[in-house]
C-alpha cells in the first residue's frame, strides 16, 4: 500500500512540474479566467487540483477545431511563396555546376601545361628538338 501513495505522490508532483512550466511558457493571450501569478499560487499550494483545474480552465484548448496548425492547407502561412533553400534553386546549383566545370577545366589546363614544360625540359636536356606538332590542343 505503501508503494501505491509514493507512486500516486510521484505522479501528483510530475503532474504539477508540468502544470507550471505549461503556465509558465503560456503567451497571455492563452490564458483564462485569472491572472498568471494566480495560476501559479493555486498550482503550488494546491498541485493535485491547480494542476487538473489548470489544464481544465486555465489555458485555451489548442484542439484542430478552434485553431489549426500554422502552414495548414487554409492558412494564409501556407499561400506565401516560401523561400527557396540554395540546394533546392535551380539556378544556384547550375551556378555551382558551372564554377566546378570551369575550376576543373583550369586546372587540367595547368596540369597540360606543366606536363609539356617538363617535357620541353627533358628533351632539352636530352638534345632533342621540343617537338611542338604532336601535342594536341584543348
Amino acid at each position: 500500500m505503501a508503494r501505491l501513495y509514493v507512486l500516486l505522490f510521484l505522479a501528483q508532483i510530475v503532474l504539477a512540474v508540468c502544470a507550471l512550466i505549461s503556465c509558465l511558457s503560456a503567451e497571455e493571450g492563452q490564458i483564462r479566467a485569472l491572472p498568471r501569478i494566480a495560476w501559479v499560487l493555486i498550482i503550488l499550494f494546491f498541485p493535485l487540483v491547480g494542476s487538473i483545474a489548470w489544464f481544465v480552465a486555465g489555458r485555451e484548448p489548442s484542439s484542430g477545431a478552434r485553431k489549426s496548425w500554422p502552414g495548414g492547407a487554409g492558412s494564409p502561412e501556407r499561400q506565401r511563396p516560401r523561400p527557396v533553400a540554395p540546394d533546392d534553386d535551380p539556378e544556384f546549383l547550375r551556378s555551382v555546376q558551372d564554377r566546378a566545370k570551369q575550376q576543373d577545366q583550369e586546372l587540367f589546363r595547368r596540369w597540360e601545361e606543366d606536363l609539356r614544360r617538363r617535357e620541353d625540359d627533358l628533351r632539352q636536356r636530352d638534345g632533342e628538338p621540343p617537338r611542338e606538332g604532336d601535342r594536341p590542343e584543348v
